[in-house]
């Protein structure tokens, strides 16, 4: 007697509703492993965050960005960013981001409130992060590297354009050595929720920056876009630019 096989389902993704107010109470989803049909909510007692005006620009790092070394583009490649962020490192070899988390955040990509940064060599994508954007938080959600500071480049142009964008905060999560190095810090939690609190309510009913349009999701991808401006309009490359930009104020 041959027995049924049930192929293994994913449940439906969280809904997009219940991640932004789970966002903006501090709390985020993880998983165990890339199977996990379940999802716990997590707010550390400790979280990381990058003060934007403290972003520490190494002296490579900076070479990188005036010598453009990597293409850069934002919500270009949202589904394959969050796919390489996903896969398995020699670091890591169980990822907290399961296909129903992945299904999740491209559901709030498409939502407009889900964003990508993408580094490219040639044709190849060999770097980004992605995380959630709302009023004037951006919560970084992860990153990934396949060659020399391709997630750094990444990382520094994101801080450029949330500068840019008048955001008030940018949240971490948890404090890695690499995240140190670039400026992260920790904050307790109820100092967290303090500042949480003012960067929603500092963005609460405003989609209308310096010169930003495109409403509340569309902020990051209009902040990028506003850095392309102002650096044609200053006649520089948008790597020298922010390079420049980040160097003088870091």
């Amino acid at each position: 007697m041959i027995g049924t096989v049930h192929a293994r389902t994913t449940p439906p993704p969280i809904p997009v509703d219940l991640l932004l107010r789970a966002y903006r109470a501090g709390i985020f989803p993880m998983a165990e492993d890339r199977e996990d049909a379940d999802i716990y909510w997590v707010e550390p007692r400790r979280r990381a965050i990058l003060p934007l005006e403290h972003f520490h620009c190494s002296r490579s790092l900076a070479k990188d960005l005036r010598r453009e070394t990597f293409r850069v583009t934002c919500n270009s490649a949202f589904d394959a960013v969050i796919a390489a962020c996903a896969e398995p490192r020699p670091e890591h070899p169980k990822t907290w981001i399961s296909r129903r988390i992945e299904d999740s955040y491209r559901a709030l990509h498409r939502a407009g409130h889900a964003h990508s940064v993408e580094c490219w060599h040639g044709d190849a994508l060999v770097g980004g992060l992605y995380g959630v954007s709302f009023d004037r938080v951006f919560c970084g959600e992860s990153m990934f590297s396949r060659r020399p500071n391709a997630s750094k480049v990444a990382l520094a142009w994101l801080v450029a354009a949330l500068r840019r964008g008048e955001f008030k905060l940018h949240d971490c999560q948890f404090l890695t050595g690499h995240l140190a190095t670039l400026g992260a810090v920790e904050v307790e939690r109820d100092d967290y929720a303090g500042l949480l609190g003012e960067a929603v309510a500092a963005g609460a009913g405003d989609g209308v920056g310096r010169g930003l349009g495109g409403g509340i999701a569309g902020r990051v991808p209009a902040a990028f876009a506003a850095l392309l401006e102002d650096a044609a309009g200053l006649g520089s490359s948008p790597g020298k630019f922010i390079a420049q930009s980040l160097t003088h104020t870091s």
